[in-house]
């Protein structure tokens, strides 16, 4: 292969391959390859429950787990607004505001960044009944959501 490739020019919508002058050679000087980097960040989807359960036979999130959750989002978001635009200093300030400790400020403002297609399927109620407000606290994503 080395003997063949000159080299090797990687631009943003495709691969440039220099091929080695040689005599007689049919190959063309330069061969352009379209390509297109992945996305560093992959798409997150929900994960069902495995087994003969199907999304028809699912149950949805209870309305008051989702209204939990649905609030919890919210105060993450003004929490993290809060402390983007400076009207806090630090979440040791909201704590003692609202008098809650310091990791519960923190794992509420990580609500505040779930993804969009999460935060749509908790307003909609298609989660599953057994996640709660709880389960993103404290498991991140890890049990709830992975790379697709």
């Amino acid at each position: 292969m080395r003997t063949w490739i000159d080299r090797v020019d990687v631009h943003a919508d495709a691969l440039v391959v220099a091929i080695k002058r040689r005599a007689g050679s049919a190959f063309p000087p330069k061969i352009r390859i379209d390509w297109k980097k992945p996305p560093s960040k992959l798409k997150r989807e929900i994960l069902l429950p495995s087994g003969p359960a199907n999304k028809a036979t699912l149950r949805p999130i209870r309305s008051d787990a989702r209204e939990r959750l649905i609030k919890a989002i919210a105060q993450g978001r003004r929490w993290l607004n809060e402390l983007v635009t400076g009207k806090v200093t630090d979440i040791i300030e909201i704590a003692v505001r609202d008098c809650c400790s310091v990791r519960s400020v923190n794992m509420t403002v990580s609500l505040a960044f779930l993804a969009p297609s999460l935060v749509e399927a908790i307003i909609e109620g298609t989660l599953p009944r057994d996640i709660t407000c709880a389960s993103f606290r404290l498991n991140g994503l890890s049990n709830i959501a992975r790379s697709a």
